[in-house]
């Protein structure tokens, strides 16, 4: 996450949901001002709104980070259009979100509450990429990680071949890193073109079929 914040300056830099420990997502964060906004009251959250009806004036946010919040949305694809509406131009959008591949998919569709508790659905790296184009967005740059098994810490450590297996490289990558950029681009406008005159012959306008010479 640091690499991905590297160039991300500006004013403001919203976090849309909650994930992981309070201020995880901000240590590298560049933008002068940072909050946090969810959908529910949380001590953790500076801000609290429905997130498919953002209460932020559009063009006022120069980057979003979107830590796996699409994918505890019943409407994810109305959330990204708030986040483009809220994104000035050539603002930032950060997307992290699983694998729809992973160890961590498998345990997710297996599981009646889902992995994580509370996720609705997994949002694969294409089908995201496809939503991202649609709004107009530009991708930079992309990364996989989490190349782990889908199990607490210390519960993986108590598994005798999970170490084994991680540091192998035999598991693939159960989570992904979208960094795209709102374009906008200036309409460029079409002058009319007007219908060509007949050619003038000696000063009089060549004659027709219709006109005797």
């Amino acid at each position: 996450m640091a690499d991905a914040l590297e160039d991300v300056f500006g004013f403001q830099l919203l976090q849309i949901g909650i994930w992981g420990e309070n201020g995880r997502f901000f240590e590298a964060a560049r933008t002068q001002r940072r909050a946090v906004l969810a959908a529910a009251r949380d001590g953790r959250a500076d801000l609290c709104c429905k997130t498919s009806q953002l209460a932020i004036a559009a063009d006022s946010v120069d980057a979003v980070l979107l830590p796996h919040t699409l994918e505890f949305e019943p409407d994810p694809h109305a959330v990204l259009r708030e986040v483009q509406r809220i994104l000035v131009s050539e603002g930032h959008l950060l997307i992290l979100g699983f694998s729809a591949g992973g160890t961590w998919a498998l345990r997710h569709r297996s599981s009646e509450e889902g992995f994580p508790p509370g996720l609705v659905q997994l949002i694969s790296e294409r089908r995201a990429r496809d939503w991202l184009a649609l709004l107009g967005f530009e991708v930079t740059a992309a990364k996989r990680y989490l190349f782990r098994l889908p199990f607490p810490p210390r519960q993986a450590a108590n598994l005798s071949s999970s170490g084994w297996m991680e540091s192998s490289g035999l598991l693939p990558a159960n989570a992904y890193l979208l960094k795209a950029r709102k374009r906008v681009y200036a309409l460029t406008p079409v002058r009319p073109k007007w219908r060509e005159r007949r050619p003038v012959v000696g000063g009089l306008v060549e004659p027709t079929t219709r006109v005797r010479s």
